[in-house]
């Protein structure tokens, strides 16, 4: 009977704790090429194009704010702060994510307001808190600038830049900031040595103990679905008072009741789409992938370690105002100290090296001819 007891232990502990090396979880796949719209297919030119613009502050309210203030390459293509950076007399309101596989998501931003990463490029500059800018004057600073005009002409035809084209480019461009040779993606597609010993551990408890595959599934590690994780609301709200201004701004600004206007202290997430009770405090599920480089975590930047992610989850999540919405998957997982640290081996994981680019030289304006010093014809 012991040696029976003995046989079924050990077994356990191989499917458990060494994981066995053709174990593919189902729901999980490794990340092939992105899709690729067909009113906006791919060339070199535009892709070329669009990285200049990405880079460019001059498509935003006063040529100070590009892409790239808020989605640096060094911090994570995402920016170090709980929240992301505001424009200039502003303080913004949510954390900034990584554009690295964003070309997978088929809603952006943490609510999911727009479709597609041609729409997601306007909202963020011409957002008040982010890039503030007016569509006439970008696409007027466009038209200065001999190089874009002969740029645009030779990828879109425009006989003037159009501003609905230069977002075409960037999107092209995001596009081409992918990772699908993580060493979870090599061990998915049949490197069993891709991962170590421990962070098969951690698989095994991301599909299985610590339940992580509920939500962070398929081949994006998302199911792009919207829960409330019951996060606590970001300390700048409590503490800054341009941020609080901010906040109300949201709140006026997206069309809430009166009441909830003067009452509610966090944000709404999904709700400020749908104006469904049940969706109060709701946010969609973040990819995993590239999440060594994208501290802090969270719609707020609330946690600025994995490890801190991972307790949260441990003890079921937290709370905030909107309980009523809070999701049932999350319960305490009862990790101990060294399942928390195969799993957060897992993770890093998911992240191959980063992945940085030099920045491009950007054309100057067309210089302003001085007419001063020209007589006037009576």
């Amino acid at each position: 009977m012991k040696y029976i007891v003995f046989c079924l232990l050990l077994a356990y502990l191989q499917m458990t704790l060494v994981f066995a090396d053709d174990f593919r979880p189902e729901a999980l796949a490794p990340l092939e090429k992105p899709p690729i719209p067909l009113d906006n297919p791919q060339t070199p030119e535009k892709v070329e194009l669009g990285k200049m613009l990405f880079f460019d502050s001059r498509i935003s309210g006063d040529g100070s704010m590009s892409c790239v203030s808020c989605h640096l390459p060094k911090m994570g293509w995402s920016f170090r702060d709980s929240v992301s950076l505001g424009y200039p007399g502003t303080v913004h309101w949510r954390n900034s994510q990584t554009i690295v596989n964003a070309a997978y998501y088929a809603e952006l931003f943490w609510e999911g307001a727009v479709s597609s990463l041609e729409k997601q490029a306007p909202a963020a500059q011409k957002g008040a808190v982010a890039g503030n800018g007016e569509s006439d004057q970008m696409e007027a600073r466009l038209a200065f600038i001999p190089e874009y005009r002969k740029r645009f002409r030779d990828v879109f035809g425009d006989i003037w830049p159009s501003l609905n084209n230069a977002w075409k480019a960037i999107a092209a461009f995001e596009r081409t900031i992918v990772q699908t040779d993580t060493p979870f993606d090599r061990y998915m597609r049949g490197e069993n040595h891709a991962l170590t010993q421990q962070q098969q551990q951690g698989l095994a408890l991301f599909a299985g103990k610590a339940g992580c595959i509920q939500c962070h599934n398929g081949a994006l590690l998302s199911d792009q679905k919207y829960y409330n994780l019951g996060v606590p609301p970001a300390d700048i709200w409590e503490e800054d008072g341009m941020a609080q201004i901010t906040f109300r701004y949201e709140l006026y600004s997206k069309g809430v009741t009166e009441a909830i206007y003067r009452n509610t202290k966090d944000d709404l997430g999904l709700y400020f789409r749908t104006k469904q009770h049940e969706d109060k405090g709701k946010f969609r599920t973040p990819s995993l992938r590239y999440t060594k480089y994208t501290a802090p975590y969270m719609h707020n930047g609330t946690f600025y370690t994995l490890s801190e992610v991972i307790d949260f989850y441990n003890e079921g999540g937290g709370s905030n105002e909107f309980s009523h919405s809070k999701t049932p998957l999350l319960k305490p997982l009862g990790l101990n100290e060294i399942e928390k640290e195969a799993l957060e081996t897992f993770l890093l994981a998911l992240s191959g090296d980063p992945i940085l680019i030099e920045e491009p030289p950007l054309p100057p304006m067309e210089p302003l001819v001085d007419i001063s010093h020209q007589k006037v014809k009576k």
